[in-house]
């Protein structure tokens, strides 16, 4: 995950270095003109270097063209996968707002697809297919970056060629002019097939190793995703399953515990609420107590003081006493 963190615009950046590279050859030849012209232009007794030379750079302007193609593809698969980074960093589905049609998207879409089969998942033949099927669209390039310098003594051939039939010409008859510049535009055509042919094979075998490197790094990001992240999100195994098992008997150890602790908890504020109990019972019966013990310091001075009311009525209205 670092690599492709790391170098997030990989790909833009090589495209960039690829224009900047062209900008500055193409000021060279401009600065540099007269030779050009001089070398293969000028004094050419043949279209013979024109068609070879043409040949070389339509063969590197097609590879250098899939390059271009490759690398701005590549940027887009650079762009889903930070992509699927941030969804997952930020709790969202890893395929939110990520094209189905990209590397990263298929490869989740087919790891969803065995699990809900029930198929296991085998991560080394994922990768061996990616790689498989990546390697094929580097095809082109690679072909072109081979037989770049092919075409450069390919081209010597045919100018050494030229330059012989030049060569017994001049030898036929030694004043026929004819033949010594057949010679000449032999040796011209061969440097110049020569130099057209290096020149292409340094800035297209630099470029191509530099794609090697952007689909390297895109497939390890690829395959760091996958182990970490998608896997375990499909993937069973008996080890998984056996840490997962773990991981819930501490969990549960962990609520028995806990269970326990409620357990003395709820014991104690068992016998709180019954001692509680008993001495409300206590004060409940002291005041009762309490109370008829005031009832009667209270009723019996007033039972008294009836009684003496009653006598001095009695005696008073000369009433007759009880019997």
């Amino acid at each position: 995950m670092k690599s492709i963190l790391r170098r997030r615009h990989f790909s833009r950046n090589i495209l960039i270095e690829m224009c900047v590279l062209a900008v500055l050859i193409a000021l060279l030849i401009g600065w540099q003109f007269d030779f050009v012209n001089s070398v293969y232009f000028q004094n050419q007794l043949t279209q013979t270097g024109i068609l070879l030379n043409g040949a070389i750079v339509a063969l590197f302007a097609l590879g250098v063209a899939r390059i271009i193609w490759l690398l701005v593809d590549y940027a887009r698969e650079e762009r889903a996968i930070l992509q699927v980074i941030d969804n997952l960093e930020q709790g969202f589905k890893p395929l939110s707002e990520v094209p189905l049609e990209r590397i990263i998207s298929r490869r989740y879409l087919i790891m969803e697809q065995l699990h809900k089969s029930h198929t296991p998942i085998n991560h080394g033949a994922l990768a061996s297919t990616l790689m498989a099927s990546e390697s094929t669209r580097t095809s082109f390039p690679k072909f072109i970056n081979n037989i770049l310098i092919l075409s450069g003594v390919f081209g010597t051939i045919v100018a050494l060629s030229i330059a012989l039939v030049g060569a017994s010409d001049l030898l036929g008859a030694m004043v026929n002019m004819d033949g010594m510049g057949m010679v000449v535009h032999g040796m011209s055509t061969a440097l110049s097939t020569t130099i057209t042919a290096i020149a292409c094979y340094i800035y297209f075998g630099y470029f191509y190793l530099k794609l090697n490197d952007v689909q390297t790094n895109l497939m390890s990001a690829i395959e760091q995703l996958t182990s970490n992240h998608f896997m375990p999100r499909f993937q069973v195994q008996t080890d998984t399953i056996l840490h997962q098992f773990a991981n819930l008997i501490g969990s549960l150890q962990e609520l028995l515990g806990q269970m326990k602790s409620s357990q003395k908890s709820y014991q104690q504020l068992a016998e709180e609420m019954r001692d509680s109990q008993s001495a409300f019972e206590d004060l409940e019966t002291r005041i009762i107590s309490a109370l008829l013990d005031v009832q009667r310091t209270r009723i019996q001075p007033i039972n008294e003081e009836i009684g003496d009311i009653k006598r001095l009525l009695k005696l008073g209205f000369r009433l007759p006493e009880e019997s």
